[in-house]
């Protein structure tokens, strides 16, 4: 199976979101070229000086056309239990199953899509195909968000309103809605001493009422129907507290103290006064505050014309909300946008992460048939 093969070879590439993925892009691009695409990368240096890389390619001419979205970036595999020991980064098939960090999320997915489009390529091409892969997906939508600012081919999409596809793992299922993400942090700042000594100052004594707030606005949003919508499952924003002073030892003052919120809005909240009750605590304890991330909910109207015609390509009745978010937060400029791919959320960033090879066949011939659709009627 081809998608079977591709998977693989796109496995062995270990792209941590922590590390480069230049070689897979390169992998990929390689791939496109080969298949007449023009190619852009979007390249930049991250936070921790790891430069990453984005590409995005075309085929084809037209007023139209179709988009498929996918990232190359993967989540770690510190601990991994595939089926027959090995790596993460080696894929072992077992039981109609292909083990391997990013099989499922998302490089099966990927691997799908090429296929589809390499079935195609004798055929006569009416509107063109784009492919957009991105980098950092994991860790916040970065490679996106770069897209977005200095892709001209992304902008090229916007311009024409193509209909796109984010490949996440959906199980095929038709997707026209997903949550936002917020995220901050906040830190406490104290000195260093031992904790028999009356010098110093515990990072934590600061941190401790502010995280009571943070505790009262998770019990008020789990439980006040103005942040719930029963179209969501979770039907909450899912106010989530993380909490560290780094590891410092009992009989130490901690000098920093860390807290770090996600929380995931739905359509119709207002995210930005969460945001500011926040950012209200941690100015009354004297607290850091740092805005990471703010994206908004994916929504496209359940009725909208292409939303219908993936769901009768997908051999589905009604189409579905899923918790989790995508890059498609941040490709709001595009109105047309679905979630749609192989594999099940549920095998995503497991210890022994896995496609099944059904998926893999039926992920294929949907994307086929969307190309059809929107490439070659």
């Amino acid at each position: 199976m081809r998608a079977k093969e591709l998977t693989t070879e796109l496995v062995r590439f270990p792209s941590v979101s922590s590390t480069s993925n230049r070689e897979v892009t390169s992998f990929v691009e390689d791939i496109l070229t080969g298949w007449s695409f023009d190619c852009e990368r979007v390249e930049y240096v991250d936070n921790n000086g790891v430069t990453k890389s984005c590409l995005l390619g075309k085929r084809g001419s037209g007023s139209g056309g179709l988009a498929y979205f996918s990232h190359t970036d993967v989540v770690p595999a510190v601990i991994w239990k595939g089926p027959s020991g090995g790596t993460a980064f080696q894929t072992t098939e077992a039981d109609g199953k292909l083990y391997g960090r990013g099989s499922c999320d998302m490089k099966g997915s990927l691997a799908c899509w090429l296929t589809a489009v390499e079935q195609k390529l004798t055929s006569t091409w009416k509107q063109p195909v784009y492919v957009v892969c991105t980098s950092d997906e994991e860790v916040g939508y970065v490679g996106a968000t770069h897209v977005v600012a200095k892709s001209q081919i992304y902008q090229e999409m916007v311009q024409r309103q193509v209909v796109g596809i984010i490949g996440e793992p959906t199980t095929l299922e038709v997707v026209h809605a997903h949550k936002g993400i917020h995220c901050f942090k906040a830190i406490s700042h104290g000195i260093a001493a031992h904790s028999s000594s009356a010098e110093g100052l515990s990072a934590n004594l600061a941190m401790i009422p502010f995280l009571s707030e943070m505790k009262a606005i998770h019990d008020e949003t789990s439980s006040n129907p103005r942040w719930q919508n029963d179209k969501f499952d979770p039907p909450i924003v899912s106010w989530n507290i993380v909490f560290h002073d780094e590891k410092t030892a009992s009989n130490v003052k901690p000098s920093r103290s860390i807290c770090q919120v996600l929380f995931r809005p739905m359509p119709g909240q207002s995210p930005g006064e969460l945001m500011e009750r926040a950012k209200a605590a941690a100015q009354r304890y004297g607290i850091e505050f740092q805005v990471r991330s703010e994206f908004p909910p994916l929504w496209v109207e359940p009725d909208a014309p292409h939303i219908q015609t993936m769901l009768k390509l997908c051999g589905k009745q009604k189409s579905q909300t899923v918790c989790y978010g995508t890059d498609g937060a941040a490709f709001a400029d595009l109105k047309k946008l679905v979630v749609c791919g192989p594999g099940n959320i549920a095998q995503a960033h497991t210890v022994d992460e896995w496609i099944s090879l059904e998926q893999l066949k039926l992920g294929t011939e949907v994307y086929g048939k969307m190309i059809d659709e929107f490439c070659l009627s």
